[in-house]
């Protein structure tokens, strides 16, 4: 499995010319803790996510509908791109210490993001599976098993 697969899609994402406001209204919109910032041509510029909210923004005194997106986003941004394994994603965010990783193609066009939570269920998952395939040879290893 790819991290295409993983990743919530259609990816939030506003524009560079958007205000904080507009990048916090569509977290709270879609239930996501980030968006990306792409320019005209749809490439990843930067991301914002609820710890930007609350390092650059909660005590700041600043206007969310005056603050432009692009003073206090976080740039430059990791990306995976369609070839990374949900492993590779995996060790990223953990070291990291990301909760979102934006998918990207080789020139930097967005694709999808990917979440923390995309990829625990999918461990999870994967380790379920094997779990159930060594209980079912254990359980069938027997006489004449």
């Amino acid at each position: 499995m790819g991290v295409m697969e993983l990743c919530d899609y259609p990816p939030a994402a506003v524009s560079l010319e958007a205000t904080a406001a507009d990048a916090v209204r569509l977290m709270l919109d879609l239930h996501v803790g980030a968006v990306t910032i792409v320019d005209t041509e749809k490439r990843v510029a930067g991301i914002f996510t609820e710890r930007d909210v609350l390092r650059k923004l909660s005590l700041s005194g600043r206007a969310l509908e005056a603050t432009p997106i692009k003073e206090v986003m976080t740039t430059p941004v990791e990306l995976a791109t369609p070839d990374t394994s949900p492993g590779e994603a995996l060790s990223t965010m953990i070291d990291r210490h990301f909760r979102h990783l934006p998918i990207a193609d080789h020139y930097g066009k967005l694709l999808g993001m990917l979440s923390i939570r995309n990829v625990l269920q999918w461990r999870i998952d994967d380790l379920s599976s094997e779990l159930d395939a060594l209980e079912q040879y254990v359980s069938n290893d027997g006489p004449g098993g």
